[in-house]
């Protein structure tokens, strides 16, 4: 059996630094947004199949969360929301226990399950919006725009 304690150290503070980094980010972001505002190319997957990718609705739902809009960033990709919420609870879990030295027990563990259960709602998320597009014609990312 793998070490997981090494593992789950590395996520936390890999986490973290995410965190961080992400803040500065949008605090940056909110004093000067012209330098930061990109535009993000077409997906050529789709340009050239007319179909969603397996990533498609990422970036939108992205911004819907920071927006604060849940469901719209459910409805875009709901990997995002679902990673969003796991991570999230992951570092909270793990700071409160490592903060009470071990004696409050709820941090969250790593199991290879999570990754399963995302690529699960990647392949999910693909089929179901490429077979609302081409049997009934309807666009769930058409004219979402944050």
């Amino acid at each position: 059996m793998r070490n997981r304690s090494k593992e789950e150290t590395a996520l936390f503070y890999i986490g973290w630094a995410l965190v961080f980094v992400s803040g500065i980010l949008v605090l940056m972001y909110q004093i000067m947004p012209l330098p930061f505002k990109m535009i993000m190319p077409p997906c050529i997957f789709h340009s050239v199949t007319g179909l969603y990718c397996p990533g498609c609705g990422g970036t939108r739902a992205v911004s819907a969360l920071l927006h604060g809009h849940i469901v719209t960033s459910f409805i875009c990709h709901p990997l995002v929301p679902c990673t969003a919420i796991t991570a999230g609870w992951f570092l909270i879990s793990q700071s409160i226990e490592r903060i009470s030295k071990h004696k409050i027990k709820i941090g969250m563990k790593y199991r290879d399950v999570y990754i399963w259960a995302a690529l699960g709602i990647v392949i999910i998320n693909f089929i179901v919006k490429n077979i609302l597009l081409m049997v009934w014609n309807v666009d769930l990312l058409q004219g979402i725009t944050l």
